[in-house]
């Protein structure tokens, strides 16, 4: 009866210590599932008072040859940098701009500038290049999701890949194997992580049950008209939970990703080799059940391209050499803004510029009693303060060159002659330093699109008491852009959460500097 006792006793120890060391070992795959019930609170409030001004210039745009070399240019960069995400190569930052601007061409990668041979990479980016324009075409055909389409979409996008990488799980080591094109996997494809666990991935006999259910699922939302930005990051984290295929699921879900965009009438998704480490962290927390991240990584990629559309209002009613074009084109621009609903819609955006402008004034003078206060008794001539130019000053057309070169790093154009206010703290603590916010329009067009742009500088002593300026940095990663079409209430909050970031960042710049 003991030697019984003992021999279960072993037995459960045994059962109970494999579970554990699986569990830690393997990151368990679970079903797909649906959106959280509170998924509205993940939508962007950026994005729909963006989209209302770029619905409005739309048509116009999409008849020009800039715009139309615009979106071929951006395909050509989510082709070349897809690759890159997923290391099938890499290829130097000035060569893939190339690549961009002039097409993709053998003849202009020079040796040494991939790690792979230059026509097997120039294959792999044309296959990926075709699988993008094809998801135009179905959404031009009026086709919706389906298994069938998902494995064209993946024999397309490996058709120049005839292998991958496998893991052995006894051994935990890597091998090469042919590559199954345009059928769910076979064997399970779950990769090991560089500390050694191991993410399971959907088994290969639940795979097509699983398709079958995020079929259903996103079929379902779009009767629901689920925002964009949330849709495109369900769809692409549930697939890659499943990764039905035995390679490229990340280039599929990046594609299923751009379909959800190009149905709404927005762009194809941009994701570059510098958004991998946040785009992989994001992941990570979808895994947990936080898909937040994603959604934002997604929103701010379309918020980039409608910014980048519509700074090219202008240059399309210089494309045409014809006269009569060009008469017609200024005589249109004249009524536009001569219409009393653009002044109207100006006015509307330059009344939310004040109330943030006030906001920003009170919290960076704030800041400045803060800094005044901590080093009050520890530096005598230590001098922090706040200078700003409202609507009317005499001195708004002060500091254009610092936001001439902040628009230029963010790849924008910087209208200062409708509307341009500012407000400068200023650090002078052993070193001197200034943080310069600008309420400007963007774009040369003004059609009620205002942005509010904020960077930090060095002012060095030189002769005769003058000040050089040097050093200019963008404190943000893009413009915080508003327009008439903004709630005025989640305008603020946004605004007040953008200023945090700017405040923090550039705190930090001045500790670098000292």
């Amino acid at each position: 009866m003991l030697k019984s006792s003992a021999i279960a006793h072993d037995s459960w120890y045994l059962v109970n210590y494999f579970k554990y060391w699986y569990e830690q070992t393997f990151m368990l795959w679970q079903p797909i599932e649906d959106l959280p019930s509170d998924w509205q609170k993940l939508a962007s409030s950026e994005l729909p008072p963006l989209v209302t001004v770029w619905n409005e210039q739309a048509d116009r745009l999409r008849q020009s040859g800039e715009f139309q070399s615009f979106n071929e240019k951006l395909r050509r960069e989510i082709a070349i940098e897809t690759g890159i995400i997923e290391r099938l190569y890499t290829i130097d930052r000035g060569i893939t701009r190339l690549l961009i601007e002039q097409g993709i061409n053998e003849a202009l990668i020079p040796h040494g500038s991939t790690d792979r041979p230059v026509n097997q990479v120039v294959s792999l980016i044309k296959d990926q290049e075709s699988a993008i324009e094809g998801l135009f075409d179905f959404v031009g055909g009026q086709r919706t999701l389906s298994n069938s389409y998902i494995k064209q979409l993946h024999q397309l996008l490996t058709q120049s890949q005839d292998s991958t990488e496998a893991l052995n799980p006894l051994t935990k080591e890597i091998f090469r194997v042919s590559l199954i094109k345009g059928d769910w996997k076979r064997q399970p494809n779950n990769p090991l992580r560089p500390d050694g666990t191991v993410h399971e991935y959907c088994p290969p006999e639940q795979v097509a049950s699983e398709m079958d259910a995020l079929i259903a699922l996103h079929h379902q939302h779009r009767e629901r008209k689920i925002p964009p930005e949330i849709e495109s990051a369900w769809l692409h984290h549930r697939f890659t939970q499943i990764h039905p295929f035995q390679d490229g699921n990340g280039r599929v879900a990046r594609c299923l990703a751009s379909l959800v965009f190009i149905q709404a009438s927005w762009f194809p998704l941009v994701l570059t080799r510098d958004d991998r480490a946040v785009y992989i962290a994001a992941l990570e927390s979808a895994d947990r059940g936080d898909l937040s991240s994603l959604i934002n990584l997604f929103a701010k990629s379309q918020k980039q391209a409608f910014l980048k559309s519509l700074g090219l209002s202008e240059q399309v009613l210089s494309e045409s050499r014809r006269t009569q074009v060009i008469i017609a084109s200024i005589a249109d621009k004249l009524k536009q803004n001569q219409s009393a609903s653009i002044q109207e819609r100006c006015k509307k955006a330059e009344g939310f510029a004040s109330s943030l402008f006030d906001i920003a004034s009170k919290r960076l003078q704030d800041v400045a009693d803060e800094i005044r206060l901590s080093i009050e008794n520890s530096i005598a001539d230590a001098q922090v303060f706040t200078i700003s130019a409202g609507v009317g000053d005499s001195r708004s057309y002060y500091h254009r060159y610092q936001v001439v070169e902040t628009a230029k790093q963010l790849g924008y154009f910087a209208n200062l002659r409708n509307y341009h206010t500012w407000i400068q703290l200023v650090i002078n603590v052993e070193t001197s330093i200034t943080l310069l916010l600008s309420f400007h329009v963007f774009g040369h067009e003004y059609q009620g699109l205002l942005v509010c742009t904020a960077c930090a500088y060095h002012r060095d002593n030189v002769e005769e008491g003058e000040r050089n300026i040097s050093d200019i940095q963008s404190i943000t990663d893009s413009p915080f852009q508003f327009s008439y079409a903004d709630e005025e209430e989640n305008l603020i909050e946004r605004f007040k959460q953008w200023l945090e970031d700017v405040i923090l960042t550039g705190l930090e710049y001045w500790n670098k500097s000292i």
